[in-house]
């Protein structure tokens, strides 16, 4: 027993995300920020598909959090059996667990809701496939944050994310609780890959890498801004090579599952990195920068993911792009139509007749 617990505990410190340690961002880490006194007892923080592929191992990651005190599962199936579960691992964090009928408890009052909720992509499908169920199921939970938890920040995982986002925020607009600082399309999977993926290619450990990745978060649309990693050296194949592989390395695990999931465990991980980071900005820590897909005017589009800085209110400031090589600038033009056709679809969605 002891050598399982001590096996549980190594794999959760190794994603960074472990009790009292904060994930890395490139090579600096916002441990030596300062922090602030008054939210030292955490946050509340609800998890919107906590019993799927992504909600579990997300879950068991925030719980090991040190800025999450009050942990709550939502699913329409199984959660109180997660959070009986989470329950017997050591921390200070409550945890509970809430079914179908139990939503806006779930939510009430909580200080962030992430949602991983829906159904995943299988062999063949893209992200685009799941809009028209994964619409209706972000939609209702979109209601039920306006209603039990207005001021709450929003981290949306499910897909497509560049329709889902725009869904959330025009749903908070119509019960006019909308705050565009404080909605997020989680597009850290892309960066998490982007760093692997370089680090490899350049004889980097991965840890020490914090890529830029501009755009959305589905194929052609997602934009790794190679160019802008100091000290890289790139072929044009490396490039070209690297660049397709970030932008469909989902596609590699739906593959490999063959139809069993798609990247449930590395997208838990990129989220609870995000949600981490999030709360240590929102408790005071300073000089937080993430990539992710908010509501902004760097580019062609309402929303578009590119770095932006977090604090106490949420997204303070959204960088711009920087500087692009023709390759990068070339790769822009082709998707921005089609990103701005899926932010569309989401607005659509929302305000059909």
């Amino acid at each position: 027993m002891f050598r399982s617990s001590v096996a549980l505990t190594a794999a959760v410190r190794a994603t960074g995300v472990a009790s009292g340690a904060v994930p890395a961002a490139g090579v600096a880490s916002i441990s030596s920020g300062k922090r602030a006194a008054s939210t030292a007892s955490g946050f509340k923080v609800a998890v919107a598909g906590a019993s799927g592929g992504i909600g579990q191992p997300l879950s068991l990651l925030l719980r090991n959090s040190q800025y999450v005190s009050d942990l709550r599962l939502y699913d329409i199936v199984g959660a109180p059996g997660v959070a009986a579960d989470l329950s017997h691992i050591p921390s200070k964090a409550g945890v509970s667990g809430y079914g179908k009928d139990d939503v806006e408890a779930a939510f009430a009052d909580v200080d962030c809701v992430v949602v991983p909720a829906g159904v995943p992509r299988k062999p063949g499908m893209t992200r685009d496939d799941l809009f028209n169920t994964n619409a209706s199921i972000v939609q209702s939970l979109a209601e039920a944050i306006a209603s039990a938890a207005p001021n709450a920040f929003v981290c949306i995982i499910s897909n497509p994310v560049n329709s889902t986002v725009p869904i959330v925020a025009e749903t908070l607009k119509k019960a006019g609780v909308y705050d565009p600082k404080k909605v997020f399309g989680v597009t850290t999977l892309d960066v998490i890959r982007a760093n692997q993926f370089v680090g490899h290619n350049q004889n980097i450990d991965p840890k020490e890498l914090d890529v830029t990745v501009v755009g959305g978060h589905a194929g052609t649309t997602i934009l790794p801004l190679l160019s802008q990693i100091e000290g890289a050296k790139f072929t044009d194949d490396d490039i070209a090579a690297l660049t397709h592989r970030i932008q469909f390395g989902g596609d590699e695990v739906v593959q490999a599952k063959d139809g069993a999931g798609s990247a449930t465990l590395s997208m838990a991980v990129a989220g609870a990195r995000f949600t981490d980071r999030l709360l240590a900005a929102a408790s005071g820590v300073s000089g937080i920068r993430e990539c992710t897909f908010v509501e902004s005017n760097v580019a062609d589009t309402p929303f578009f993911s590119s770095r932006v800085q977090l604090g106490p209110s949420g997204a303070e400031v959204v960088e711009p792009i920087g500087p692009m090589t023709a390759f990068e600038q070339a790769n822009y033009d082709e998707m921005i139509g089609t990103l701005g056709d899926q932010i569309q679809k989401g607005v659509d969605f929302v305000n059909r007749a």
